[in-house]
């Protein structure tokens, strides 16, 4: 799509920490922890149901993935996965996208399970800048390797 912002901005492409056939990994620009990854299909879809059944082995293939590199690089030891389904249910970039943030004792995000709350840090989300995006896309990378 030529308004979507996964499939147009090029840092996206630059940020890219793993990928298969179907599906990219790479740092989000509004973390809620360092390290919170989106992994998303390469076709543009909206919603998890659009995805066929290969799409969704691809989308977990990453995740497994991705999740044994954030423990080396950052010693996490849980996750957060999430998505947003529809507008109304706050998906801002209509290209399906998994969250997934990993946690540690004491990091900015909310530990209690509040549906309204746990996935967001309290106060403003700030955009990290370009360069500290690339960092950890690089330390990503080398711990898949």
């Amino acid at each position: 799509m030529k308004d979507c912002t996964y499939c147009t901005l090029p840092e996206i492409k630059a940020r890219k920490v793993a990928e298969n056939d179907l599906a990219i990994a790479f740092p989000t620009n509004i973390p809620i922890t360092p390290g919170h990854m989106l992994v998303i299909p390469k076709r543009c879809v909206a919603r998890y149901e659009d995805l066929t059944k290969e799409e969704k082995e691809a989308i977990e293939s990453l995740r497994v993935k991705i999740v044994t590199a954030l423990k080396k690089v950052f010693n996490a030891d849980g996750f957060n996965f999430a998505w947003n389904d529809g507008k109304v249910a706050g998906q801002s970039i209509l290209h399906f996208h998994l969250h997934i943030i990993q946690r540690k004792k004491g990091d900015a995000g909310i530990f209690e399970y509040e549906p309204r709350k746990f996935i967001y840090r309290p106060g403003e989300r700030e955009t990290s800048p370009e360069e500290e995006l690339l960092e950890i896309s690089k330390l990503v990378r080398e711990a898949m390797a």
